[in-house]
């Protein structure tokens, strides 16, 4: 397991900045999941964890180290990201992509070894793709690919996983099939876990803590419960909702106020 801090970060692009003063203390096997409307940074959060990014400001810390200071493989070696979408540009079959999680353990003009071919079979295993081996990737389903994407992040035996949207543009049912192997994989393997989501519902099924983001500050962050009130989301997202216990779990459950020109409910 690993541990992250975030501590007083800013990051801008060339139009202006992004995320402003953010802190954040993660701990080792935690499963978290950052929310907040389009624009908030959470995919910009995301890149700087992943060291895509660099702050402009502050600083990351990784198990202690500072994420600058350390190189793409070793990086690689300690966390891998699954991102909103992956183009393969060529007819490679899921093995040969699953693989490609192995490149931070490759030596130069080496093949790969029998550790790497047996790390590409578990991954691939866990999530329950190993029948797709030798299927093309640009022949799969959207839940299919998500998987093999999944995969290729777990053959790089992370013991961080980032996750941007990982339901987007799915349909209810691989939603669901995708946050419950997401879930398992956090209680089985230990991984510690951050993952951008965009179905608010869907988070408060899943995760025991939320960063609510806006304009690219923290807005709230705790529990479910804590998070998302009728006020909060209000504030967040300029939409009425009513909140209440979700029938079976007990979660939060927000059901959205039509009509209602975005006024507070009454």
């Amino acid at each position: 397991m690993i541990s992250l801090q975030i501590n007083r970060v800013y990051f801008s692009y060339f139009n202006g900045l992004v995320l402003h003063n953010i802190s954040l203390s993660i701990r080792a096997g935690e499963m978290i999941s950052l929310l907040g409307p389009n624009g908030s940074g959470k995919t910009t959060l995301i890149k700087l964890i992943s060291g895509i990014l660099k702050p402009k400001q502050g600083e990351i810390r990784l198990d202690g180290s500072n994420l600058n200071r350390l190189d793409r493989k070793s990086i690689a070696r300690s966390l891998a990201v699954v991102p909103q979408q992956f183009y393969i540009p060529y007819a490679f079959t899921v093995g040969e992509i699953v693989m490609l999680g192995r490149i931070p353990f490759l030596r130069a003009f080496t093949n790969e070894s029998e550790t790497d071919r047996q790390s590409v079979y578990d991954a691939m295993e866990l999530v329950g793709i190993s029948e797709l081996k030798e299927r093309r990737f640009d022949e799969l389903s959207g839940g299919e690919r998500q998987k093999v994407m999944l995969a290729t992040a777990l053959a790089q035996e992370p013991r961080l996983l980032l996750l941007d949207e990982p339901t987007v543009h799915l349909d209810i049912t691989n939603q669901v099939e995708i946050m419950e192997l997401v879930k398992r994989l956090h209680v089985e393997q230990g991984l510690t876990i951050v993952a951008a989501m965009h179905d608010l519902n869907l988070a408060a099924l899943y995760f025991d803590r939320m960063v609510l983001l806006k304009e690219g500050k923290v807005l709230a962050d705790g529990t479910p419960a804590q998070v998302l009130t009728e006020d909060t989301i209000r504030d967040a997202f300029s939409a009425s909702v009513r909140v209440g216990p979700h029938p079976i779990t007990g979660t939060p459950h927000i059901i959205v106020i039509p009509g209602s020109n975005n006024r507070p409910p009454v």
